[in-house]
């Protein structure tokens, strides 16, 4: 196959996306005789696509060259903007920021008067983002998008309105931010943007998602990014993050294998060459491990999630909470919380807060971390995280004694889940309405909800979950196990009954309840009825 040949069939590889063939033509023409300034950047972008970071780099670094060598400053510095936008994604600031400098330079030196102004305000807007000026964020990428609609171009459209959406996300105004999202992804599904625009647009939106507990959202759109992947060969950056994506939705729809191995694929696609997404490849692979109970593998994951730059909060506590380091994980959720002030972030971090402190048996602490749960609820316009918000509401009343408040919020909950086809969340739920139930003398619907629970628990092989089901038959700590009697004291007492009102019901004295008491603190482990209530709770004796 001759040069000419080899261009040819690059170039329509290009446009008919399938990205292995367009490097592998159009390097081979390279080789053959130095390509134009089109074709490097066609190859290029061929390169970025099939993970080939070094290659794309070398392309858009001549592309940029050869434009300037034809008297073409704006397509020179398009070159020098995804030159240095793909090595800052890539954690090289340093080199990155000079060609972004490069680039703005060129623009005032020139004085162009093109779209390529609009990409150049792009990373202005994402340092104020960083700085927290978001009011300051949303006008640079409005301006920006203006830019977009003067000159006609869908890619900076797109990529203005993903911006102007993650900003006013940080500013609280979610149901304007999604909507910014969804018009983005318009251009995206319409095929008006380009494929680097658009896996940055898939992922962006996806991760948005995510963040602001819009699980309907984040499973349509991760179903779409799958099918956008499946259809270019060869595709590499994109398809790790799918994969994560992919393992986030199928956790959630109960797909639990599934999901483990779209995870550990993420991370071995994403570690060779390290990207930047492989730490939260990691710490999905880690949560999956610790729901499963294999907690040795899962505290290595979270290690290798750290390594990665991902937080490995919450689920690192807790692992801890589960391996029985409390204080521990008290300590590491604390310091998380100070250091969180973005309400989205806190809202991912405060239900596992609140399991911490009704573990150890801080249920003051706990009610305070549900009451902010359910304001950054009642402000965010989510549903879904309405329903986290109950859930954690209703662990809280339990572990206060207040079982009979907590039913209604808890079914509540429990039909949110079960509508968005959620089965663990909706199981977890179940444990608690049983719970709630049998304080208030259901115990055939608290039956019910248990054994709901532990099929679902079964298929999924939830076994920390299991365990604490299994517990209902009477096992303690390690002073041994609690007594059928000592159970019923304790089902009493975490209904918030005095012991005067649990002696009446069960046909005992004061002292024989106080005796009992003594006992299920010892083989509990534990110093009062608010902690033996706790840990009640968080092992499945009620």
């Amino acid at each position: 196959m001759d040069r000419s040949q080899l261009l040819e069939t690059g170039r329509h590889a290009v446009e008919g996306r399938d990205w292995r063939l367009a490097f592998d033509r159009l390097e081979a023409a390279d080789e053959l005789g130095p390509l134009g300034p089109e074709d490097l950047e066609r190859l290029a972008t061929a390169a970025y696509l099939t993970g080939r970071d070094e290659g794309s780099v070398e392309a858009w670094t001549r592309a940029h060259q050869a434009w300037q060598h034809d008297h073409d400053p704006a397509r020179a510095v398009r070159c020098a903007f995804w030159l240095g936008l793909g090595l800052v994604q890539r954690g090289q600031m340093a080199q990155g920021g000079g060609w972004l400098a490069r680039a703005g330079r060129l623009v005032e030196e020139h004085a162009v008067d093109t779209v390529e102004r609009g990409y150049l305000l792009l990373p202005q807007g994402l340092a104020a983002m960083g700085e927290r000026r978001f009011d300051a964020a949303l006008a640079v990428f409005d301006a920006a998008r203006q830019l977009a609609t003067r000159f006609g171009d869908p890619d900076l459209g797109a990529l203005g309105a993903i911006g102007r959406g993650e900003a006013l996300l940080r500013l609280g105004r979610t149901a304007e931010g999604m909507e910014h999202f969804d018009e983005a992804m318009v251009s995206v599904t319409a095929g008006e943007t380009s494929p680097v625009v658009a896996g940055i647009v898939y992922c962006a939106v996806i991760d948005a998602c995510q963040k602001v507990f819009d699980l309907h959202r984040a499973c349509e759109w991760t179903m779409a990014l799958d099918r956008w992947c499946a259809r270019q060969a060869g595709l590499v950056p994109f398809r790790g993050q799918c994969l994560v994506h992919r393992a986030q939705v199928m956790q959630v729809r109960g797909e639990w294998q599934t999901a483990a191995d779209e995870a550990e694929a993420a991370c071995r696609r994403l570690s060779d060459p390290p990207h930047p997404a492989a730490g939260m490849a990691w710490y999905q692979v880690a949560e999956l491990h610790r729901l499963r109970g294999e907690l040795p593998q899962a505290a290595r994951a979270y290690r290798q999630a750290h390594a990665g730059g991902h937080d490995p909060q919450p689920g690192l506590a807790l692992l801890t909470l589960a391996e029985g380091r409390t204080g521990d994980a008290i300590s590491m959720v604390a310091v998380a919380l100070d250091e969180r002030h973005d309400r989205m972030a806190r809202c991912r971090l405060l239900p596992a807060v609140a399991e911490i402190m009704v573990a150890a048996g801080r249920t003051g602490e706990a009610r305070a971390v549900a009451g902010e749960l359910d304001e950054l609820a009642a402000g965010a316009g989510s549903s879904v995280l309405a329903s986290v918000a109950a859930e954690t509401g209703g662990a809280v009343l339990i572990a206060e004694g207040r079982a009979a408040e907590a039913v209604g919020p808890l079914r509540s909950a429990l039909q949110a889940w079960q509508e968005l086809a959620a089965p663990y969340q909706a199981a977890r739920v179940r444990v608690l309405l049983a719970a709630a139930c049998l304080a208030v003398g259901e115990a055939e619907g608290a039956r019910l909800e248990r054994e709901a629970a532990r099929a679902v628990f079964e298929r999924l092989g939830a076994g920390p979950d299991l365990a604490r089901l299994d517990r209902l038959a009477g096992t303690g700590g390690a002073g041994g196990p609690v007594t059928r009697r000592e159970l019923e004291v304790l089902r009493l007492v975490a209904a918030g009954h005095p012991n005067r009102r649990i002696a009446a019901e069960l046909v005992i004295s004061e002292k024989t309840v106080e005796r009992h008491l003594s006992n299920i603190f010892t083989k509990l482990d534990v110093a009062n009825r608010a902690a033996a209530t706790a840990y009640a709770y968080d092992h499945g004796l009620l």
